[in-house]
């Protein structure tokens, strides 16, 4: 399994629907919103990276809201 964390900004006013959206997207574990430069993150777990990938570009990125994203995979050492 991968996990990673997905740093994402929002458009202000879309903030809730667009977190609403991404809490239903299958394999995201959690939606927290923080301050500073990023609104929210979101941990995920996919199969593969190519899955992460296809979830970050085609379900998170195609949110109404979503402005940006900076997707991190956990690593163990």
């Amino acid at each position: 399994m991968v996990n990673a964390y997905i740093l994402v900004r929002l458009i202000p006013g879309l903030e809730s629907s667009a977190m609403s959206q991404m809490r239903v997207i299958p394999g995201v574990k959690d939606v927290i919103t923080v301050f500073g430069r990023w609104d929210a993150i979101v941990q995920v777990e996919s199969k593969t990276i190519p899955a992460l990938s296809r979830m970050v570009i085609g379900q998170i990125r195609g949110i109404q809201g979503v402005q940006a994203t900076e997707t991190l995979v956990a690593a163990e050492l």
